[in-house]
């Protein structure tokens, strides 16, 4: 009988133990049909077009005393082949995001690789959610343009960080990041340090950010490159305004200073109860120390049509056009993979998707 209510009283323990913690699996599969058209033209299905395919896990445990203790570990799919994020991959990592942390009244700390909180201030007005063919270039991950005119940028995700996240104050939240090179006798070669401010009270919306990362062996950058970003919007209620800036300089090897910058203008609109319209226009300019400037110019328009709160259709056409007879090299989506620019530096390109979300 002693036995019996002991294990009553273990199984009643480890209940309410489960109670207080929490596991998710969630996940994204996104593919399309995308045609890009160019100097060489690129027909074939995407992973991607709408929201980045992936695969993740989460987990909350209540510590009591309003402290928590979390965890994400998020690996990106190409769904059109069945495999991990990068082409020839087989199996899975996590590097869109792997994270332990702690939250509490006083905010959150966590550890591990994840976007970088300069890159989330600002980066949230692309409304076309950093994806697909109509994707803003201007937080390009580590260069912008493919070309001998490509100019570094700042890495979107960084490994090694500890963050920190503020509470949210009448709206206001800070955030800071700080990424070890982990170069031994080096401190500084590889190092991250980034901070975003946001402001978020009904209908508008406001981000600020800042960041620096330097060269070294650990470093996805060859220069020291500095970066700051401002970007906002208004939801007007038929229709919703954004726009941004972003600055970056990559300090090279001379002294001398490559230089990008670029501007934003997206608006959305819903349509009916299940439907948005989403168009987009960027300018991007880069310059090599010493050399004259190179622009580009980006237009998009998308539509996204809801079947359920988890399925979607969507389609979205993207035109870029470089100038200077394609000095910069900026394609579509980033990426010499879908076609090549024509002799007068454009490209077009068109998806037809479908995303599943669980």
């Amino acid at each position: 009988m002693k036995k019996s209510l002991i294990a009553l009283a273990a199984v009643a323990v480890s209940g309410a133990a489960f109670a207080q913690s929490s596991v998710t699996v969630f996940g994204v599969v996104d593919q399309a049909v995308t045609m890009v058209n160019g100097g060489t033209n690129w027909n074939g299905i995407n992973s991607g077009g709408n929201q980045t395919s992936r695969l993740g896990f989460r987990g909350v445990e209540d510590l009591g005393n309003g402290l928590k203790a979390n965890f994400w570990l998020e690996a990106g799919l190409l769904a059109d082949q069945g495999t991990g994020n990068t082409t020839g991959q087989t199996g899975l990592d996590f590097q869109r995001r792997s994270t332990v942390g702690l939250e509490g009244s006083f905010g959150e700390v966590r550890l591990g690789r994840d976007l970088t909180e300069a890159f989330k201030a600002t980066s949230r007005y692309d409304v076309f959610g950093q994806v697909g063919l109509g994707v803003s270039r201007l937080w390009a991950n580590n260069t912008l343009g493919n070309g001998v005119s490509s100019v570094a940028l700042t890495s979107q995700r960084v490994s090694n960080m500890v963050t920190y996240v503020s509470p949210n104050i009448s709206g206001f939240k800070a955030a800071v990041n700080y990424g070890f090179g982990e170069v031994q006798g080096e401190n500084r070669d590889s190092r991250y340090v980034g901070a975003g401010l946001t402001y978020d009270n009904g209908p508008l919306s406001l981000g600020l950010s800042g960041e620096r990362s330097n060269r070294g062996a650990n470093s996805n950058v060859t220069s020291d490159v500095t970066a700051w970003a401002l970007g906002g919007s208004y939801n007007l209620g038929v229709v919703k305004l954004a726009a941004a800036y972003r600055d970056s300089k990559a300090k090279i090897l001379t002294g001398d200073k490559n230089k990008a910058k670029g501007y934003y203008f997206g608006v959305s609109a819903p349509v009916g109860a299940a439907g948005e319209v989403k168009a987009s226009y960027n300018r991007y300019e880069g310059q090599i120390a010493g050399l004259d400037k190179h622009k580009a110019d980006q237009f998009a328009l998308g539509y996204v049509h809801n079947l359920s709160k988890r399925t979607a259709v969507y389609g979205t056409y993207a035109y870029i056009k470089n100038k200077d007879n394609g000095a910069l090299d900026v394609n579509l989506n980033g990426t010499g993979t879908t076609g090549t620019l024509k002799d007068n530096g454009s490209q077009h390109g068109l998806q037809v998707g479908v995303r599943h979300a669980f």
